[in-house]
């Protein structure tokens, strides 16, 4: 029962809190670490400040001196326990709109079982009519404005969640090898949607900016060159 409570307050919570991290920042973060494990080595990433706790506790493990398979086994099931009480949460909801109807239609029986036991007044029949039907609207109101709408929320958050847990998992294992960031880049940008990809519609954009360029001045691209 203590466990209801505790995801009850948590749905709450993450459904009116909008806290989540933007997947590209991750990105970014994770090739500024591998660049800096490249040149410094894995016990200098212990001074670089990482904000999101998980991501964070990647880059401890690492430090420590743990190999990749460990890292990815210890990473993998925090995850999974983390998703496991969002998921808590949001069946919780789930049942609160499934059942808050039900409840409205059993007390509109109860009330109607109230007025039909004293018919001796006649003009009481139409106010206690109405009371009885108020709580099949409550019970609806309760479903389909509240707890339906957070259940749904809370779905698509943890949802969103696993997806850059998964992308932190592969960074941090990624930097532990001292990958190449180009190579980190194409690696991570397949857990992020195609639009969002920079070898996508933005890396075309800028190939034909480049290509562009060169036609338009070919003695300062030919200059460029010599300097690359």
């Amino acid at each position: 029962m203590s466990g209801i409570f505790i995801a009850f307050s948590a749905g709450i919570k993450a459904a009116f809190v909008n806290e989540h991290d933007n997947p590209r920042e991750l990105i970014d973060l994770a090739i500024r670490l591998t660049k800096r494990a490249r040149k410094s080595g894995l016990l200098s990433l212990e001074r670089v400040k990482v904000a999101n706790s998980f991501f964070k506790k990647g880059v401890q493990l690492c430090v420590d001196g743990r190999d990749a398979e460990f890292i990815r086994k210890m990473l993998t099931k925090e995850m999974d326990l983390a998703i496991m009480r969002q998921e808590v949460g949001e069946k919780v909801f789930a049942a609160i709109g499934d059942s808050a109807p039900a409840f409205g239609m059993f007390g509109t029986l109860v009330g109607l079982v109230q007025m039909l036991s004293n018919m001796s007044d006649p003009t009481t029949i139409g106010r206690a009519m109405a009371v009885a039907l108020l709580t099949t609207l409550y019970g609806v109101l309760i479903a389909h404005l509240i707890a339906l709408p957070i259940s749904e929320k809370l779905r698509a958050k943890s949802v969103q969640e696993r997806e850059n847990r998964l992308l932190i998992i592969e960074g941090i294992v990624q930097i532990h090898g001292r990958q190449n960031p180009s190579v980190l880049v194409e690696v991570l940008e397949s857990y992020l949607p195609e639009k969002q990809r920079l070898g996508g519609d933005g890396g075309s954009q800028a190939r034909n900016r480049r290509t562009s360029d060169t036609k338009s001045n070919p003695a300062g691209a030919a200059l460029r060159r010599r300097k690359a």
